[in-house]
């Protein structure tokens, strides 16, 4: 047997928390081990949508225990919310079926706060930011002013780390012209969230490597996208944490080894959500078709996805620095019905060919898509559970994009219901 860990191989919204679900009903453990409540998944079981942001997906299924990883920031007023939200809808959440690390980091009020300001500052130039607090909670955490969970549990020796932090953030809000923060204020909001959050810490390094020496399947769940990686991904504008596989092992306490196969998410196109290069994007009727087929629009911020044509360079480029095992194709139904897609099987980049995305961000606004072009289909593939059940061109498709990519396709969802996936291999039985 073997973990598992689910990473997005695109720009985020995949389709993870379906795929993470579904597997799911093979581990006995799901755990979030980077980002925050800026990334949200949507699962649609028995025609019932739960929309996730920090709890791990595996929490909607009874008997599976979900972890929030020591590499996630947590807000704890958002998570607060998306607990009642899930408990409205009949999912019972407690200690035995949610733990939270005692070395994560909290997001507080004034991150928010500030991640908006430097968005609204940078105009033209602004990083898409989802405005929850996420990058500035991270730069405190990596300042090494962080207020973490377990100093929840501590009051008599959190007032001078209130403090501390305040100094650096009160400096900030004098320079943007904002009120200073108090920090009996902040001790009175931090006093009144503890009770709340608490009964869930453990020590989830521990409770992991206990769990992985008796033989229990842990599920590692990424959030975003691979592309959006802060020091692989299309930078500046990517998220502010490690969104490639190796996070998992850092984010949850759990050692390299052990953290066992990667499945890398993609869809069978390819979209994004804010600012920041997209080679294969079209903006013209061909992209609003995949927008509306696909429903794109962003699961925490309502926000429309960008959308353009499946990017096998970006794939296989992802594939090689995440260490991806296999790919779970995703929303293979929404390319239905056109008579010709296309794949981009490489760049142009001043006028030489290339096969990977450059660091640099100016030559990544030159970069042109090198297009190959296939026949479409008109048969549907939506709620295809088996090889039969689609139509060859489809296959063909899915065939080629694993060539291109040099890594096969383990898992191919043709619809948002958990059922509807076919499965070449088992990533628990590698």
């Amino acid at each position: 047997m073997s973990n598992v860990v689910v990473v997005g191989a695109q720009w985020g919204d995949e389709g993870k928390g379906k795929i993470v679900d579904w597997l799911s009903e093979r581990a006995d453990t799901v755990v979030r081990f980077q980002g925050g409540h800026n990334a949200g998944h949507t699962l649609v079981i028995d025609g019932v949508t739960y929309k996730l942001s920090l709890l791990p997906s595996g929490v909607v299924r009874q008997g599976k225990m979900g972890v929030i990883g020591n590499g996630v920031v947590i807000d704890p007023w958002a998570l607060c919310e998306e607990i009642t939200r899930l408990r409205d809808q009949g999912v019972n959440l407690g200690r035995e079926n949610l733990r939270i690390a005692e070395n994560a980091t909290l997001i507080l009020p004034f991150h928010g706060e500030l991640d908006n300001t430097r968005e609204e500052a940078a105009g033209a130039g602004k990083i898409g930011t989802t405005g929850r607090g996420i990058g500035p909670a991270y730069e405190d955490k990596v300042g090494r002013r962080a207020i973490r969970v377990n100093d929840l549990a501590n009051f008599e020796t959190l007032g001078p780390k209130v403090d501390r932090i305040l100094v650096h953030h009160n400096a900030l809000r004098r320079g943007l012209g904002k009120p200073e923060i108090s920090s009996n204020d902040l001790m009175k909001l931090l006093s009144d969230v503890a009770p709340k959050i608490l009964p869930y810490m453990d020590v989830v390094w521990e409770m992991l490597d206990t769990q992985r020496r008796a033989g229990k399947r842990i599920l590692f769940e990424g959030a975003q996208g691979a592309l959006l990686d802060i020091d692989h991904g299309t930078y500046p504008f990517v998220t502010s944490s490690n969104t490639v596989a190796a996070q998992a092992a850092t984010g949850s306490g759990v050692g390299p080894r052990h953290v066992g196969y990667v499945l890398g998410i993609a869809k069978a196109y390819t979209t994004r959500v804010g600012s920041g290069p997209f080679p294969t994007e079209l903006d013209n009727e061909i992209g609003e078709r995949l927008g509306e087929r696909g429903h794109e629009f962003g699961t925490v911020t309502g926000r429309r996805r960008r959308c353009g044509w499946f990017d096998a360079v970006l794939a296989r480029q992802v594939a090689c620095v995440s260490g991806i095992d296999g790919i779970a194709l995703t929303k293979l139904d929404v390319l239905d019905g056109f008579e010709e897609v296309k794949i981009c099987v490489g760049y142009e980049l001043d006028g030489k060919r290339i096969d990977r995305l450059p660091a640099g961000e100016n030559a990544q606004t030159r970069i042109k898509p090198i297009w190959e072009s296939f026949e479409g289909w008109s048969q549907s593939t939506r709620g295809a559970r088996t090889w039969a059940d689609l139509p060859a061109q489809a296959v063909k498709y899915v065939r080629h994009i694993e060539e291109l990519i040099s890594c096969p396709v383990t898992l191919l969802s043709t619809s948002p219901e958990r059922d509807d996936t076919i499965l070449m291999k088992d990533p628990f039985e590698d």
